[in-house]
């Protein structure tokens, strides 16, 4: 029987939802059209601005992701008695 001494498994990349993604790219997109990101104007990128404050303020927090066991049973597994 052959034996392996180290294995280890690669976990997948899950990719994760971004909250308010479409609302930040709207904010982005409004600060290069109007070519001002320190704008003292109201008026300019205010809606698009209360948007994005209104998703942060509602978007959940992310948790810690989930960490497969597998490399560790396989260590258990690999190691000889003696």
């Amino acid at each position: 029987m052959v034996h392996i001494a180290n294995v280890k498994v690669r976990p997948r990349k899950v990719k994760t939802p971004v909250p308010c993604r479409s609302e930040l790219v709207a904010m982005l997109g409004c600060w290069a059209a109007t070519g001002d990101v320190l704008s003292t104007d109201p008026n300019r990128c205010k809606m698009v601005a209360e948007a994005l404050f209104q998703c942060m303020r509602t978007a959940p927090v992310a948790g810690k992701p989930h960490k497969p066991a597998i490399n560790y049973h396989l260590s258990k597994l690999s190691k000889k008695p003696k």
